[in-house]
Formats: structure tokens, C-alpha cells, sequence
């Protein structure tokens, strides 16, 4: 199997989309080995674009409450890896940010996945990404019926400011999917015997 660094290296250095993204080419992702959970997102917006940090806005810190979890927590490579299907932001189009670009995923994704060696639960923030894992299919039902596919992949509605009303039609989200992914995360970073906690 090639090596962590020369896939992390490759990847930060793509430029294949360039004539195609209007703030330029700035692939964004984290991925270890260390890991237990993966973020399987679909792209950065422009402030992750601009601080190069993922998650890096309202959305995140939607996620982050999601999760139960802190922004020590949420960035420390050793909790979470976050992988969107696009690794740019793919600029706008009516109505919100474009979807991410095509030609990435087939490039890049399995060959990142490859080096995330400790995942143990996968969440698919969003249809995109949803789409993608599992074929096509309806957000709002997926979310709904997360145990068929947990503890291994559970399915989450994109945290961005649509999900503010998404959460007020559909309350059984924070009664009922919420307590279990908090728990799910606690459990999973929770330290190993006669081991501190991550950060």
C-alpha cells in the first residue's frame, strides 16, 4: 500500500480542476489513521476555503453541537476524519453552494479511505454524500431509518442553515437520532484502558 504522506502529498497538490474553480484549486480534507469516526461530507464552503480549516463556519459549528463535542475535540486528527467528496469549493449555483466537482471522488477518495485504517463509524452528512455510499434515495427517509445501516454508517442531513427548518418539520431527529450519535461518539472516543482521552 503507498505511504500516508505520498497520498496527502498528491492530494493537497491536485490542480486538475482549476480552470473550474472560481476561488482556485485548495483541497481540504483530514485523514489518519488514528481515527475512529469519518465525516464523508460532500464539499467545502468559502470559509473553509479561506482558513483552510474544515467545518470552519456556522455549519460546523452546527455539526459540532450534533455531535456533542467541542472544536478541540471535533480538529483533532486522532477523533475524526473528514473527507468531502469534492476536496474544493466548487463555487455557487442558485440557491447555495455548487455540487462538488465529478472528477475528485473517482481520483482521490478510495485512495485517502485507504489510509483511514482505524474508522469505525462513518457518518454521511448530507445527500451528496449519502448518494454516493448508498445509491439514490430520499435524505429525510435515510435519516429517519438510521438503524438499518448503524452502528457502521449513519446518515445525517447537511448542517447548514436549511437544516434549521429541515429540524423544526422533522422533531424525531433531535428526539430520537441525536441521543444515539452523541452516545456512538462518546463510546468511540472514550480512552482505551490505562489511556488519556484525546483532546
Amino acid at each position: 500500500m503507498e505511504s500516508l504522506d505520498t497520498v496527502l502529498r498528491e492530494a493537497r497538490a491536485c490542480r486538475l480542476c482549476a480552470p473550474d474553480l472560481p476561488l482556485g484549486p485548495n483541497p481540504i480534507f483530514r485523514i489518519s489513521p488514528l481515527a475512529p469516526i469519518l465525516i464523508a461530507s460532500q464539499a467545502p464552503g468559502t470559509k473553509a476555503h479561506l482558513s483552510g480549516i474544515p467545518f470552519d463556519d456556522a455549519s460546523g459549528q452546527r455539526l459540532r453541537d450534533w455531535l456533542g463535542v467541542t472544536p478541540d475535540v471535533f480538529h483533532n486528527p486522532a477523533n475524526f476524519a473528514i473527507l468531502p467528496l469534492g476536496l474544493c469549493y466548487p463555487g455557487k449555483r442558485a440557491g447555495g453552494d455548487a455540487p462538488p466537482r465529478r472528477e475528485c471522488a473517482p481520483l482521490w477518495r478510495d485512495r485517502l479511505l485507504r489510509q483511514a485504517t482505524g474508522l469505525r463509524l462513518t457518518l454521511l452528512v448530507g445527500t451528496h454524500a449519502q448518494t454516493h455510499a448508498l445509491g439514490p434515495g430520499n435524505m429525510t427517509d435515510r435519516v429517519r431509518d438510521f438503524r438499518r445501516t448503524f452502528p457502521s454508517v449513519l446518515p445525517l442531513p447537511h448542517p447548514s442553515w436549511r437544516s434549521t427548518g429541515w429540524m423544526r418539520r422533522n422533531p424525531w431527529f433531535e428526539e430520537e437520532v441525536l441521543p444515539v450519535l452523541r452516545a456512538e461518539v462518546r463510546r468511540l472516543l472514550a480512552p482505551e484502558p490505562g489511556q488519556t482521552a484525546n483532546p
